[in-house]
């Protein structure tokens, strides 16, 4: 489905989505959006900002990482929430998560290496609450209705699919528990993986990616190969 500023979101998404893409909220939002775009740098490029739909179709959906924001540096954000582009540096959030797959799986990272693409085709949802920002300062397309329509896709992911994952890293990601059925899908609640919570023992030895695999397994569904 190809929506304002051309931006392409997988087709399995359309049909769950159309009311939200016709709603005076999210109208506004993309107005927004595309002015900011116009007059500034922000980040994602625009054929990214739906990346991670069209990364991760609903049919192939196992896994909701929650996120907040985008990264505001220079080529870092691509659309998937924690990874960046190949290349980049790792941030210290991906920094910490990889320390804790190494830890927790045994696998190995390239510092040069952030994408995490990989994770999302095999169906990891790999969702920011806002899905664009400006350079250089973080949370500052927030309230402006991208929210809304995250919090709708949650409620969606929560109510079309059965025994999926939701990581929920952080207090901004735990509040989102309110959206989801916890009747029908696994909730793995942790610190957030940025140093400030890592470094005070919220975030190392949390295992999530070995009991996301075993859960998923249980179902007899593919676990999710966290390596790079």
């Amino acid at each position: 489905m190809t929506l304002m500023m051309s931006i392409k979101i997988d087709e399995s998404w359309g049909k769950f989505l159309t009311k939200e893409f016709d709603s005076e909220y999210f109208k506004n939002l993309i107005s927004f959006v595309k002015e900011d775009y116009s007059k500034t740098t922000c980040y994602p490029k625009g054929s990214q900002i739906f990346n991670a739909f069209d990364s991760c179709p609903v049919n192939n959906l196992k896994v909701v990482i929650i996120g907040q924001d985008p990264y505001h540096g220079d080529n870092q954000a691509n659309g998937l929430c924690f990874s960046v582009n190949k290349g980049i540096s790792h941030p210290p959030s991906l920094i910490n998560i990889f320390k804790e797959i190494e830890a927790d799986l045994g696998h190995k990272f390239k510092h040069k290496n952030g994408d995490l693409s990989k994770w999302a085709k095999q169906g990891v949802m790999l969702l920011n609450a806002t899905l664009t920002v400006k350079k250089g300062l973080p949370g500052s397309h927030q309230n402006k209705g991208w929210e809304i329509f995250t919090d709708k896709v949650i409620e969606i992911i929560s109510n079309e699919t059965n025994n999926t994952v939701f990581l929920l890293w952080g207090s901004f990601a735990k509040k989102k528990i309110k959206l989801i059925d916890t009747g029908k899908h696994k909730i793995l609640e942790s610190g957030h993986p940025s140093p400030l919570s890592a470094n005070r023992g919220y975030w190392f030895g949390n295992k999530h990616f070995s009991k996301c695999n075993k859960y998923l397994e249980s179902f007899k569904r593919n676990k999710i190969d966290w390596s790079l």
